[in-house]
């Protein structure tokens, strides 16, 4: 019997995963008046795969929904202690900028217009000449770039520090968040969910929120539905080099490398890095470490290098693996899965998880309470996949969508 429950064990709402996701469902759930809410997380809060986040913060999407999203995520943290009502809250936000350059073709048109669709929305972005964008960025070059863009409002924060102070925020306001306690199954009768199954017994449940990331691929076997959703291990190096990538310093895409290098300050003297196109497909959900190759560290070394003059002489200080739950389109399914009522689902965030989480926490949370949602959540619904409606952007698939 899970401690601190009723018994029978029940709850009017139950959130599966304590994920940076999870966390924040449950929040939102809590400030909309749910009732009696808990979250049921395998491990411990914020330590699957929001620990292996980068932390980047922007609202540059070419999907307009996302643009939405990201905007409603980033006010919110740019006040979190305050819309958390806790001034020890902190997500760990820098705020320094995001510069995204892209050399002639396709791609800098796609950026051209994904810069335009911001500023209709009242995002303030800019387009930089070589020289300006050296100016932010001095240890990078831009001569051969056809277009660079630069959105002041961005920058990075930490996924497991977020996810711990939704949690906190969500205990004060009653929230039951049980760790070490594992979700086995549904059950499901007559279409409707009416409960958990758990590694601790069975939870009745009013409604069901999945935020279960790499692990949404259970669902499959808990609903008899197809589960588009593949977990992709990907390798992030930090690297030291000639000159300091301090925190002033914009989080920076380069979308003319052949891997869309995303970099940003790491530790204000180091380099993070990896690349934002597919990685290796796991035949299951698996956060443990995976190998980094030196071949990898070369390969994205020399993409390093083609930007950041003197770096191929960086150092490897030090490397890890995170996972992405990735779907075909590489954007979220967000919103009930058809002929199951009772279940929202979020699922396939693809790399965007950590950044749109304020934002995705209150959709999920309002569709499970049958509200009406901030961002309509029809683009997102898994059928699309079955109807031809792909949610592919300007760029293509990838983690920049």
């Amino acid at each position: 019997m899970l401690q601190g429950m009723p018994k029978p064990p029940s709850a009017d709402v139950v959130v599966i995963g304590g994920g940076v996701i999870g966390c924040s469902v449950a929040w939102h759930l809590a400030t909309l008046g749910a009732g009696r809410v808990c979250v049921l997380e395998r491990g411990q809060v914020g330590n699957g795969t929001s620990a292996m986040s980068s932390g980047i913060l922007r609202t540059h999407y070419s999907v307009p929904q996302n643009v939405e999203l990201a905007r409603r995520s980033w006010r919110f943290f740019e006040r979190f202690a305050a819309h958390l009502g806790d001034d020890d809250a902190s997500a760990g936000l820098v705020r320094c900028g995001y510069l995204i350059a892209a050399p002639p073709g396709d791609k800098a048109e796609a950026l051209r217009a994904s810069l335009a669709a911001q500023a209709e929305r009242g995002i303030p972005v800019q387009m930089l000449d070589a020289r300006e964008a050296r100016e932010r960025l001095p240890i990078a070059r831009f001569d051969d770039d056809a277009l660079i863009g630069y959105e002041p409002e961005a920058g990075f924060a930490d996924a497991t520090l977020t996810a711990t102070s939704f949690a906190r925020a969500a205990r004060r306001r009653g929230v039951a968040i049980h760790e070490g306690v594992a979700a086995t199954g549904l059950a499901i009768e007559g279409e409707r969910v009416r409960a958990v199954l758990t590694s601790e017994g069975r939870i009745d449940a009013g409604a069901v929120v999945s935020t279960q990331n790499i692990w949404a691929i259970e669902l499959a076997a808990w609903t008899g539905l197809a589960v588009p959703l593949v977990a992709e291990r990907h390798r992030v190096l930090a690297l030291a080099g000639p000159a300091p990538y301090t925190r002033t310093m914009p989080v920076f895409k380069d979308l003319a490398s052949p891997g869309m290098l995303y970099a940003r300050s790491y530790g204000g003297t180091q380099m993070l890095v990896s690349e934002g196109t597919a990685g290796e497909v796991l035949a299951a959900p698996d956060t443990t470490q995976g190998e980094v190759s030196l071949d990898l560290v070369a390969a994205i070394g020399e993409q390093v290098s083609v930007r950041f003059p003197g770096w191929e002489e960086a150092a490897l200080a030090s490397a890890w693996t995170g996972v992405y739950d990735v779907t075909p389109d590489w954007n979220p399914v967000l919103g009930p899965l058809p002929g199951i009522q009772g279940l929202v689902v979020g699922f396939g965030f693809s790399g965007h998880g950590f950044k749109l989480s304020p934002a995705i926490g209150e959709v999920l949370a309002q569709a499970a309470l049958g509200l009406p949602t901030a961002v309509p959540l029809a683009p997102y619904a898994c059928e699309r996949f079955e109807q031809g409606r792909r949610l592919t952007g300007r760029y293509g698939a990838g983690a920049v969508s």
